[in-house]
């Protein structure tokens, strides 16, 4: 297998510090994964970063190169291993080849000295929050069990005041997923996050012991519940659909838009038909299928013994990103928003159906009741845009359909606040000159 079996640009996670944190997060499934490097320091030395420069370079037919740093937490690598980092980028450059360096960071560790850095070489910097103060603390502590939020916020002012960009990944837990609508507000209104991502929180348990790999059918107290999950997303929803379309982007919603407006790539693989294009490349070269199946069988080879093009393209990785598809049960075929979901990932696939069939998504009610509750928004926003206009007109016709909801009731009163969400009393929103009875 050679180069021309993979796409154009394939997207590497790359683990430079490994699965070692300075955090001690309760729901983290990449901690675990030291035991697969007993004795190790966690750390990729300057011969396999080259090799991982060279060679992602090398196997991109496009013009822009992405290169991800994640972790563990990638921090702790220093600044000076960045700064080699994009010394190797620009000696290996083609001509016309553009870099997009990204890094996933609890923040707590950012000073001035890595934001004038970040911000100088354009990383994108992802920022773990999980929400409000007490709820961002229930889970994500330190090593001696302190709590985090003052710190992560900090890193995070940091990055706003130097001008770098970023956004904000909430792990969805059973916690927190009983307050999107605080949640969300907190991120948008205290934070200012301009792009939100949003991933469930699952933990595997075999035995009643947390899995290190995918193993197990049943799910740890921290895991997001399917239907809790859906109505987490649907609660998050209707607060962005009529406020904030345009101005905050969360992935999934952004996702939702791209396979309504048609078969393509949704931009988030766990809602592609196939995947195998998100590998992950461990501190000492070792490329795993993917961020979340870095185990014995999935591991494809080491960078250092075998081009990263051989191994991405591989029958075994090609059969991995295949299966996806291949495996999908009866259930999932016939079901009405396949085209939204398309199974999602296959690391949550380890439920049987209600035929009793195997490869059922753990979080496929709450995905379903979710890709139902948003397909009419969905089609006017799909038919809004390939009228080639602005998709935050959905706010206007939501807001309208809203208001005309509440007068059919007959419950609304001259001074009860408008329905569209405006602050305004209704008679001096859309209850403007008598074209609606009041109650």
């Amino acid at each position: 297998m050679g180069q021309n079996t993979i796409p154009p640009r394939i997207h590497i996670l790359a683990k430079p510090a490994g699965s070692a944190c300075n955090l001690n997060c309760a729901y983290c499934f990449y901690a675990k994964k030291d035991r697969l490097y007993p004795g190790s320091r966690m750390r990729m030395n300057d011969e396999v970063l080259e090799q991982y420069i060279s060679q992602l370079i090398a196997l991109h037919r496009s013009g822009t190169v992405t290169v991800a740093w994640q972790g563990g937490e990638p921090t702790l690598m220093g600044i000076d291993f960045y700064r080699r980092a994009i010394a190797l980028q620009e000696k290996y450059c083609r001509p016309g080849m553009t870099f997009e360096n990204t890094i996933q960071t609890n923040g707590t560790l950012l000073d001035d000295t890595w934001c004038e850095f970040l911000r100088a070489n354009d990383f994108l910097v992802g920022i773990s929050l999980d929400g409000p103060r007490e709820i961002h603390d229930t889970y994500r502590k330190d090593k001696k069990g302190q709590p985090t939020f003052d710190r992560v916020m900090r890193g995070l002012r940091r990055l706003q005041q130097h001008g770098v960009e970023y956004n904000v990944l909430v792990t969805v837990n059973r916690t927190n997923a009983q307050h999107p609508r605080e949640v969300y507000r907190f991120l948008r209104d205290f934070v200012g996050a301009p792009w939100i991502q949003f991933i469930p929180a699952i933990e595997r348990t075999s035995n009643g012991v947390v899995s290190p790999f995918q193993q197990g059918a049943q799910v740890s107290a921290r895991s997001v519940e399917p239907v809790q999950w859906g109505q987490f997303l649907i609660a998050v929803f209707d607060e962005w659909v009529r406020h904030d379309v345009g101005k905050i982007f969360v992935q999934t919603f952004e996702a939702a838009v791209r396979n309504w407006l048609g078969p393509g790539s949704s931009g988030m693989c766990v809602f592609d038909p196939v995947c195998g294009q998100g590998l992950a490349l461990e501190h000492n070269g070792d490329l795993y299928a993917c961020d979340h199946f870095v185990e014995p069988g999935h591991l494809l080879g080491n960078i250092q013994q075998q081009h990263m093009a051989e191994l991405a393209g591989s029958k075994k990785q090609i059969k991995f990103g295949r299966d996806k598809l291949d495996t999908l049960p009866a259930f999932c075929l016939e079901c009405d928003v396949r085209f939204a979901c398309h199974g999602e990932c296959p690391r949550n696939r380890f439920l049987k159906s209600p035929d009793g069939e195997p490869g059922c998504n753990y979080l496929c009610q709450g995905y379903k009741a979710f890709f139902q509750h948003i397909d009419k928004p969905m089609q006017m926003i799909a038919q809004v845009m390939r009228r080639g206009l602005p998709a935050d007109q959905i706010m206007q016709i939501m807001a309208q359909a809203d208001v005309e909801q509440v007068v059919a009731s007959g419950k609304i009163g001259r001074n009860a606040p408008c329905p569209c969400g405006s602050g305004l009393k209704f008679k001096k929103c859309h209850g403007r000159g008598g074209s609606v009875r009041y109650n």
